[in-house]
């Protein structure tokens, strides 16, 4: 250490500041310096980064250092276990007994709110679920977003405990809860970009599943050309870095792999989000059944794991049991139980959520086939639109990738409470379509 950092400590201690708070503060800035230039990072030094950020006692500035530098030169598997354990032990714990299920998601796919349908089945099959959700991050909406469509989503821990004990399940915002308190610095550095690195979705997702007590854990991959996975071969990377993980710290995990082109629901942003998972809860005819398909598909995985080490039996297996949790109207009663136990209106309905009065149909430019979907774009354009925060914005989605459309046919119709933003969306649409059609 140099005479001038020496005397300073000296200072310091003249003037009773904490020498080990210094030291680590130290230790962190450091670890910082040695992952910009490709070093591997001890246990000490990872945890003394992370606590130094959870406790945001490291600037924006050098939390942004740190980002860049995993996202650049990444990790070794000791390290992510090293940044998960951390980053769990530097924060608050939820504390519940038995099988704790969980799901989670890496991302990327807009309109895809699976969680809030799953949820609602799993604790229908008597298996608890405290699901704390993101806000969004690289997409129109998060899953908490969507969910404060129906009720608060911010809670401390014993009311989540207390709810859970009650209703089976929830879900609310984990941003909120203290769980792995670093990943939520480190997101607010990353959400300005709309980025995340791999490994630090590795971490961030297994962090909060080990800080909030999870046992069994379905965790989905999606891929596509305009998702933050591009290619199988790195999904099946990522998933076997999960599968690591997970046995490092003794929770069961089902990985499901899948191609994803398109969003699953009808449609993106808080509000019409929240019908597209009302509708599939209702099972009402227009209901979005690709959505439906893949919340029954990780339900099912997710009661295959928790069956299989929980000691039950039954003639079903985790999906058929899935379906007719759906189809019976359990799993709807069971969501209106959460609303409740969460302070929402226990009897929304899908057709009760407002929608906003300006409104555009966007027309399809020629004939032909719709033969891709940018995810990409589709965001830039909702969050135009004022997503988010405007829970009534977003965009309905008429087309649907393999479908022919005649020219003027309505592709997609645009929300916003903002007719200025409205106006800068449909001219944004201009120069980057959603749609490509040949």
């Amino acid at each position: 250490m140099s005479k001038a950092n020496w005397k300073g400590f000296n200072l310091m201690k003249k003037n009773n500041i904490d020498k080990e708070q210094v030291l680590q503060s130290y230790l962190a800035v450091s670890a910082i310096k040695k992952k910009l230039l490709g070093k591997r990072l001890s246990y000490k030094e990872i945890f003394a980064l992370m606590d130094e950020v959870s406790h945001q006692r490291l600037s924006p500035i050098l939390t942004t250092y740190f980002v860049a530098a995993g996202f650049r030169n990444g990790f070794t598997s000791t390290e992510l276990f090293y940044l998960t354990k951390a980053m769990a032990d530097t924060g608050e714990k939820l504390h519940l007994k038995g099988i704790v299920a969980d799901k989670h998601s890496t991302g990327g796919l807009s309109g895809t709110r699976t969680t809030m349908i799953l949820v609602p089945i799993i604790a229908s099959a008597g298996f608890q679920i405290p699901k704390n959700s993101s806000r969004a991050i690289t997409t129109p909406a998060g899953t908490a977003d969507t969910m404060e469509v129906l009720a608060p989503v911010t809670f401390d821990l014993r009311k989540i405990e207390s709810m859970v004990a009650k209703a089976g399940g929830c879900i609310v915002w984990g941003g909120h809860l203290g769980l792995a308190p670093a990943d939520d610095v480190i997101i607010q550095v990353e959400a300005p970009l709309s980025f995340e690195s791999f490994d630090k979705v590795i971490v961030s997702i297994m962090a909060k599943k080990v800080a909030s007590g999870s046992t069994h854990l379905v965790l989905d991959i999606p891929v596509g050309n305009t998702l933050k996975i591009y290619h199988f071969k790195d999904a099946e990377i990522i998933a076997d870095k999960f599968r690591f993980l997970a046995k490092k710290f003794n929770i069961k995990v089902a990985v499901d792999i899948n191609q994803a082109l398109e969003p699953a629901g009808h449609a993106v942003g808080p509000n019409l989000e929240a019908r597209d998972v009302l509708a599939v809860l209702e099972q009402k005819p227009d209901r979005p059944f690709i959505l439906e398909a893949k919340a029954l598909r990780l339900s099912g995985k997710l009661l295959d794991l928790c069956l299989a080490n929980g000691g039950r039996k039954s003639k079903m297996n985790g999906e058929e049991m899935a379906r007719e949790i759906l189809s019976s109207g359990k799993a709807l009663k069971k969501m209106r139980e959460i609303i409740k136990v969460q302070g929402g209106n226990p009897d929304v309905t899908s057709d009760s959520i407002k929608l906003s009065p300006y409104r555009f149909e966007v027309p399809a430019p020629k004939k032909g086939t719709i033969t891709s979907f940018n995810n990409h774009d589709l965001t830039v354009v909702a969050r135009i639109l004022g997503c988010p925060q405007d829970k009534m914005a977003g965009i309905y989605l008429n087309g649907r990738i393999d479908e022919k459309v005649d020219k003027s046919d309505i592709l997609c119709i645009l929300y916003s409470s903002d007719k200025w933003r409205l106006k800068e969306a449909r001219e944004t649409l201009e120069n980057i379509p959603i749609y490509r059609i040949q």
